[in-house]
Formats: C-alpha cells, structure tokens, sequence
C-alpha cells in the first residue's frame, strides 16, 4: 500500500473522469514470444480500444500497422532456436535472451494507454515500470497458476517420476513473476483454480478476475457424430507437468478393455520426460506440430478430449476441444472445472489418479448416448458466447472494473499496486 500526493491524486481522478465520460478505454498488450495476445488485440481493435500490441512474433491477425511493433532484435536472436533446438533448449534460450526484449521495451516511446495489460507470468516487469510513469493500470494474464504452487506441483512430479531433475523454468523467473503479481492492480485469471491458487498464496482475491481463454470458432466447429472407434486426443507439451505419465498408464487399462482404442498426443516431449519416453514412444499416435486448422479436423474425429494435468492455467486446447463438441475428461488442476460441471459437458477426474482416469475414458467410449450430449453440452459452454471477441468483452468490462475500484481508492491517498518513479 502506497501513500499518493494530493497532485498525483488529482491527476489521476481528472484521467479516470475523461476515460469513463469522454474517451474510450485504451489496452497496451506486451508479450515475449506472442502467447494469445494476437487473438485479443484484433477484437480489441474492431472496438477502438486498443492502444497497441508489441510482441516479437509476426502479425497474423490484421493489426493496423500503427498499433503493432515487432521486437525485431529478439525475433532476430532466437531464430534459429525455433527450428534447429529441442523444446526444453528453445525455453531455455528464451528466458536467457529476455534482456533483449527487456532492453528494447524500455526504448519504446508508447502511445496513449490507460491500461498495461503484460500476457504470462515473468512477462509483465517491464511495461509494469512504463505504466508507472503515467499512473495508467496494471494488468497481468496469469498463464498459469500462481508461482509459488505452480514450481511446487511441477517440482514434486519431478522429484516422483524423474529423480534428479528439476523444473525447467528457473527460479529468477518465478521470482520475478511474484512480484509482478504483487505490482498488479489487476490479475486475468483463466480459470478457478488460478483463482484458488492465487487466494491460496495470500494474493487478495478483489485483485483475482476470472477469464477463461476464447476459441475461435470459424477453425474449431462441432463434430456430427461420436466416432465408432474410440479415439482420445491430448494436446500440450508431453511432459510431467501436464500428467502424461499418468495418462499413458490409464489408456495401458483402457486398450486391456478396449483393445482398438487410439491415443493422440499432439506436442513435443519436454526434457523431463525423458525417463518415460522411451517406455511410451509407439504406444500412441504422435504428432510433433499441428496446424490449428489441421487440429480442428483431427478434434472433429475424436470421442473426448483428455486433458489430466497436474499444473496449469486452463489450455486453450480444452477450450477448442469443447468448440469441436468434445466431451472433456480432466482435472481441477487443469483448469477444466471452470467450464466442465462433472457428468455434464465431461467427466473430471481427480489429478495422479489412474483408475479413475482409465475408467472416465472407458465411460466416455462406451456410453455413446452420453458421450454425444456431453458433447453437446461441452460447446455450448465452451464455444457459444466464448469467442475471442466475447473474451475481449469480459477483458473491457473487467478493466473498467479495475479502474472504478482504482478510482475510488484514490480519495482516500491510499491504493495498491500504485508506485510513482
């Protein structure tokens, strides 16, 4: 909690007064890499309400080129990296080139903005600092839950399944994503358990505002029927993190019940995994990169979506596994609790339980009548309403949240977050 002078008090209520009565909101989104920050800035756009959008990856959804700046010297640094590197390297290289993107941001001569909206944990610092020159809102996208227990629950299925081996984010990263939460005026919380994590860590929950991710429904449209074979999908890195090492073990059950039964995994192995893979390699059908469009098709063909991650944000492929009509089966953990009521839109299961995994998917393949209006249920839930321009909506309305309840904590000379320099 901050103490403000009576000059800053003034010029801040003046600024909220002319935002709320005479100009429309205006959004600086910031992410290393891009994360989803391109499927919000175009709505954002279409409603004059985006200040900017800077990344160091390609603009692929029309961003006026005015609004879009590219940080090319990072882009530049991490290219080969992109192609010739392993997934666990390539993160590794992202994190140790981030003074690039530190360095190119502070250079930056920002435009008007009323709220700085930092996509991913560890991302948010730098455009935190541009936001308390001008007094303008602090906004973090939490893409994951909060540091403390995400390093915690990761750390622990290393220490299980992977002796010796260590969480592949570093600990400065965490570090520094602790006390961007604490900076924060506002947390993006896509999911519940984010929320429950964040309140659990001691982060005040009015801070807390749940978002979960959009789909984007002209790539990710219902399937017309339940598959006769039974066919589950999981899409994400394969890692210890996201639970494959219990995943692979409950659908080894599920093929003793249901011998022609098809596992997909789409994503690359992360290093940690590698006391497992070569137990499982072969076991499942394996594609390294998907398409999006090319994922839309292969969703459409599957009897659930199984998604038993022990750590995590909520995925946006849950999210457009309910676009494509899939019945969800996943965990609290996952996030899919946020949009999957259990027997309605999927079956959730209880995280490093195989049994009960195992079982859910044999439920899922076998009780087709149920299967098809859980899949039903699943995109109503997750498509109708939820498009990225409904998230942008939900985004709009929770800043101007932020900001009233920032407003109101100005008349006493005291709110949180606020830091001058």
């Amino acid at each position: 909690m901050n103490m403000i002078s009576r000059f800053e008090r003034w010029f801040l209520l003046v600024r909220y007064w002319l935002i709320s009565k005479l100009l429309s909101l205006k959004i600086l989104l910031t992410s290393v890499g891009a994360m989803h920050t391109r499927q919000i800035a175009r709505p954002l756009q279409d409603r004059d309400t985006l200040a900017g959008l800077w990344i160091s990856d390609k603009n692929t959804t029309g961003i006026a080129e005015a609004q879009y700046r590219r940080c090319w010297p990072y882009h530049l640094a991490m290219k080969s990296f992109y192609h010739l590197a392993s997934l666990g390297f390539r993160e590794q290289m992202a994190l140790r080139l981030l003074p690039i993107w530190s360095a190119w941001l502070r250079n930056q001569t920002a435009p008007a903005f009323d709220v700085a909206y930092g996509c991913g944990g560890g991302q948010a610092t730098e455009i935190f600092d541009l936001a308390d020159k001008t007094g303008a809102l602090k906004v973090i996208d939490s893409s994951s839950s909060h540091p403390t227990s995400a390093f915690g629950f990761w750390q622990r299925e290393c220490d299980i399944w992977n002796p010796g081996t260590t969480v592949g984010t570093p600990r400065w990263m965490f570090a520094r994503w602790n006390r961007e939460l604490e900076r924060a005026d506002a947390i993006i919380c896509p999911s519940t358990f984010v929320v429950d994590s964040m309140v659990y860590n001691g982060i005040p929950k009015s801070k807390c505002y749940l978002n979960p991710y959009g789909v984007d429904t002209s790539i990710f449209k219902p399937r017309t029927m339940v598959p006769e074979r039974p066919r589950f999908i999981c899409v994400g890195s394969i890692c210890l993190r996201k639970g494959h090492q219990y995943l692979f073990r409950a659908f080894e059950k599920v093929k003793q019940v249901l011998p022609d039964a098809e596992l997909i995994c789409a994503g690359s192995f992360y290093p940690d995994f590698s006391s497992e893979r070569s137990r499982w390699e072969g076991t499942f059908t394996h594609y390294e990169n998907l398409p999006q469009r090319e994922l839309g098709k292969i969703l459409q063909q599957c009897t659930a979506f199984v998604f038993p991650s022990n750590e995590e944000s909520i995925a946006r492929a849950v999210v457009e596994a309910m676009g494509a009509g899939l019945p969800i089966i996943g965990t609290h953990e996952s996030g899919a609790t946020t949009l999957v009521n259990d027997g309605v839109e999927g079956l959730i299961v209880r995280a490093r339980d195989i049994d009960q995994l195992a079982e859910a998917m044999i439920r899922s393949a076998t009780k087709r009548e149920e299967n098809g209006r859980m899949g039903q249920a699943s995109y109503v839930r997750g498509a109708q309403n939820n498009s990225w321009g409904d998230f942008a909506d939900r985004l709009i309305r929770i800043c101007e949240q932020a900001l009233a309840q920032r407003k109101a904590s100005i008349g006493t000379g005291r709110f949180p977050g606020y830091s001058p320099k």
